[in-house]
């Protein structure tokens, strides 16, 4: 039984938006299936944190629910900047069951036990000193420090991964609110997403304040 994570999958089966035209995308959904075949197995357990498709509504999923549905191990999904099909956690859940998407769970303001060890997470933001919307990103970045403490607050005891969409570090940039919630409540890894393509450059994957971070996308 093993844990993996992936981010920005960016699935478009069900709309017409295929990442195929960007360099490094090109026939990437049968990449990433043989991909995925070759190394999860069923036992195994992939969270999916964030960008999962381009869908904008629940009809607008199926297909790409389906294919990851098919792939093996149970998946764990979080919620990105583009998943705009996020709903609520009872109608995501009714709509998943409604659809025999039975190897697709949703993490949202509630932590997952996993062996030893808790899955906790949240979208995550970007933290803006400045700007002309400043007080509308203070308020979507309190209400992501709100579900990601709910979150880490129901892993209880247990050792905590946490996994973000945002990065909450990466270079010339830090996000303290989220920061210093993982430092709080002794998360010992932090895995995000987001970055692709140039950004990359910019990850940071090493140990800081005492949390290790892992880029996923």
């Amino acid at each position: 039984m093993a844990l993996y994570a992936i981010a920005d999958t960016h699935l478009s089966f069900g709309t017409d938006k295929p990442m195929d035209s960007f360099p490094g995308w090109s026939d990437y959904t049968a990449r990433l299936a043989a991909n995925w075949r070759h190394l999860v197995e069923p036992q195994d357990t992939v969270v999916i944190a964030g960008d999962i498709s381009w869908a904008m509504k629940f009809s607008e999923c199926t297909a790409d629910f389906a294919f990851l549905n098919d792939l093996p191990g149970q998946k764990i999904l979080l919620k990105g900047n583009h998943d705009y099909w996020w709903n609520t956690k009872r109608k995501m859940d009714l709509y998943l069951q409604e659809n025999h998407f039975d190897t697709l769970q949703i993490l949202h303001n509630q932590a997952i036990p996993y062996g030893d060890v808790a899955l906790c997470g949240s979208r995550g933001w970007f933290f803006e000193e400045e700007g002309p919307d400043k007080a509308q990103n203070e308020k979507i970045l309190n209400r992501e420090v709100g579900r990601l403490e709910t979150s880490l607050k129901a892993a209880g005891d247990k050792e905590k991964l946490c996994f973000l969409h945002y990065p909450p570090i990466f270079k010339g940039y830090r996000c303290p609110p989220v920061l210093d919630l993982l430092t709080q409540y002794g998360v010992t890894t932090c895995y995000y997403g987001h970055l692709h393509g140039k950004s990359l450059r910019r990850a940071v994957q090493s140990t800081w304040n005492g949390v290790a971070y892992r880029l996923v996308s």
